[in-house]
């Protein structure tokens, strides 16, 4: 009797979905959204995973921000394309700044990627992976960070200026989300467990101006702290030029919105903010992180540095040490100027030497390190609410309200004397602190 073998579909083993990100949280964000609506599809998605068959695709959302953004971006393109070429995976797919910015050249030298898309083509590139939109999808992601914390974009693009910042060739004007969209988001996040979210976008005291013809920044931040679950609320990347001052309000309003500021100053003499057309002045910087001092005491303020940009003298960089010395920033970072084609900076002369571009990040480091030590001098045997994120070695690694994942501080807990699951709120006594990192006990 011959017997007719029924195969059913489910039975045929899908090709993998594997999607690498690259670049800054925005791009992680975008990859959560990405990667949602596949599930969503009932197609087989993973997040950087080692593991890949022949049939395997592999979806890059590449930066293109600054040189050694764009320099890792294309290399990781090569790695995966010759994969390809070796049979060894399916397809490329290629996504993110970098793309938007340069499709058509790398259309044309890296010619075995099935296809180039840009920032904003996340329908189309769903098209390509034999997925649809779906619209009752919107607010759902599938987290590549921990669950009990999310990064969380309330806009697009950028309308400001800036002459070194390619940002607004990459992501268009700046393009506030509703605030209905955004609050049911929070809701489907803290429903899955996340107790801390990270507002991010290009400039996020611009949010609601395009929308709802005023600053609304301060708003959203309370409609989402009343988000039931919702622990921590933290603010990344606010810009100084027509800073809405009533989102300090909220902050001393609300315990869950954390006492944290990022807002990237970039420099501080007037020759060097006028050319990089920050819409500021020296005293009006100075002055408005005393405002923002004043107003919430305990606050920890993040900034960033761009050293080398062209005809930064060295009287500019000794004015602008000098500075860093006076202010004491809880938290700082520093980069070497990127000289970008399209953006007006490029119209100048990129006269520092590489060399003494990073001369300089190094000295304004050198400097931050003292004053980050001094700082967590202070906080030995304090105690502060502490938020557990992953088990590293001997130690429970966690967080204070003053730090932000992967850029700030970090408090470590020696395992041997207490307990912590990942994503759970402690109460951590400091007993010693170095120049980064603080160590303490549960209490």
């Amino acid at each position: 009797m011959n017997t007719k073998i029924i195969r059913s579909k489910s039975a045929i083993k899908q090709p993998k979905i594997n999607v690498i990100t690259l670049g800054c949280s925005k791009n992680i964000y975008d990859s959560e959204v990405l990667m949602g609506q596949l599930r969503g599809n009932n197609l087989n998605v993973v997040h950087e995973s080692d593991k890949m068959g022949k049939d395997d695709i592999v979806v890059i959302n590449t930066c293109g921000f600054i040189d050694n953004a764009k320099q890792e971006s294309i290399d990781t393109i090569l790695q995966f394309s010759e994969l390809k070429e070796a049979g060894k995976i399916g397809k490329v797919v290629v996504t993110g700044c970098l793309s938007e910015r340069y499709k058509p050249e790398l259309e044309s030298e890296i010619t075995n990627v099935d296809a180039f898309f840009g920032t904003n083509d996340l329908q189309n590139i769903l098209h390509e992976l034999g997925a649809n939109y779906k619209h009752e999808l919107i607010g759902e992601r599938l987290l590549t960070t921990p669950s009990h914390f999310a990064y969380f974009k309330i806009a697009e693009g950028c309308n400001r200026p800036c002459s070194f910042c390619a940002i607004p060739l990459m992501r268009g004007k700046h393009l506030s989300k509703p605030m209905e969209e955004l609050v049911n988001e929070a809701k489907i996040l803290a429903k899955n467990g996340t107790k801390e979210l990270i507002l991010i976008a290009q400039d996020l005291t611009y949010y609601g101006l395009d929308l709802y013809g005023v600053r609304k920044l301060d708003e959203l931040m309370r409609r989402l702290s009343d988000v039931p679950g919702i622990e921590w609320i933290r603010l990344q990347y606010a810009y100084p030029s027509g800073f809405p001052m009533e989102i300090l309000d909220a902050m001393n309003e609300r315990d869950n919105i954390c006492k944290y500021l990022d807002m990237p100053l970039q420099h501080i003499t007037d020759n060097m903010l006028k050319s990089m057309r920050r819409g500021t002045t020296k005293q009006k910087t100075i002055d408005l992180v005393n405002q923002i001092r004043d107003k919430v005491p305990n606050i920890a303020m993040r900034t960033t540095l761009i050293c080398g940009y062209p005809g930064e003298t060295e009287h500019d960089f000794e004015e602008m040490k000098e500075w860093v010395a006076e202010t004491k920033f809880d938290r700082l970072g520093c980069f070497t100027y990127s000289h970008e084609e399209k953006t007006h900076a490029h119209t100048l002369v990129d006269d520092i030497p590489d060399e003494v571009k990073q001369q300089r990040v190094d000295d304004i480091m050198e400097i931050q390190q003292g004053i980050s030590f001094d700082i967590n001098q202070e906080k030995v045997g304090k105690t502060f609410k502490v938020l557990v994120d992953k088990k590293e070695g001997d130690f429970f690694v966690g967080r204070t309200e003053f730090d932000s994942p992967e850029v700030d501080n970090e408090v470590l807990i020696d395992a041997a004397t207490g307990y912590a699951a990942n994503g759970s709120f402690v109460n951590v006594k400091i007993d010693r602190a170095e120049d980064f990192d603080l160590y303490g006990t549960i209490v």
